[in-house]
């Protein structure tokens, strides 16, 4: 079983920055991937920025260029500092895991998301 516990949402004025964290806990063999999705409302949730070992970065075309994504492997924590911040970021934000199990079982964990309002 894995846990995700997510920090770092807030209300920021157009133009500032947050740093979202999201930190893994229990018990797995591996992540392979750690990535950020956000649901605004009244929309689907979308992917914002995912971290794949061994195949690297990828972003929305929406972000590129204000957010950045990074691991830290050793601690199974992954970050999203975002920049520049448009009141169209203003959305929960979820961490995912996709994690290979103790018994080499595949599954994906999802964190209890986090509120970004981006308003003046």
């Amino acid at each position: 079983q894995v846990q995700l516990e997510e920090s770092g949402g807030g209300v920021v004025q157009p133009g500032g920055s947050l740093r979202l964290s999201c930190e893994a806990s229990g018990s797995f063999f591996s992540i392979v991937t750690m990535a950020w999705y956000r649901q605004a409302p009244g929309k689907q949730r979308e992917l914002v920025a995912s971290d794949t070992n061994g195949r690297g970065t990828k972003y929305a075309d929406s972000v590129k260029g204000r957010f950045t994504i990074s691991r830290d492997h050793h601690n199974d924590a992954v970050y999203l500092q975002m920049n520049n911040l448009k009141p169209e970021d203003t959305a929960v934000y979820y961490c995912k895991a996709e994690v290979i199990g103790r018994t080499f079982s595949n599954f994906d964990e999802w964190g209890q998301g986090t509120l970004v309002t981006v308003s003046s």
